[in-house]
């Protein structure tokens, strides 16, 4: 399934990594929050690694390891600008709930096929 990236976050991506010698997001989740999960969407210092899914969307890519793209896969990335703030979402199908506070998530995932998919592509590697 992999990740979508609209055209907005496509867009602001592009201008934060002008200039930079990186062409790398990390995009992932860490334990922690409200809900039990945060999302990271950040420059990678390095770039990707052998144990990780790479998209590529024109001049940069995106690495998410694979115990991540357990909970992330099928995340669509966009850019919101509106009077409250600008900022990136993620909208994942596998995101059961969300905070209040919006930086938090919790995630159902069908386990034996997300699984499967998992262990195919970390056979791959």
């Amino acid at each position: 399934m992999g990740i979508t990236i609209t055209n907005a976050a496509r867009g602001q991506v592009k201008t934060i990594l002008d200039g930079q010698e990186c062409n790398t997001i990390r995009f992932g989740v860490r334990g922690g929050g409200c809900s039990g999960f945060s999302y990271i969407f950040e420059m990678a210092s390095e770039g990707p690694t052998e144990k990780d899914k790479v998209f590529q969307f024109g001049s940069f890519q995106i690495c998410i390891d694979l115990k991540s793209y357990f909970f992330v896969n099928g995340t669509e990335i966009d850019w919101v600008d509106k009077l409250m703030g600008r900022h990136f979402t993620f909208d994942s199908p596998n995101a059961a709930s969300t905070c209040g506070c919006g930086t938090s998530v919790s995630f159902e995932v069908n386990t034996q096929e997300d699984a499967k998919e998992a262990n195919d592509d970390e056979s791959k590697l």
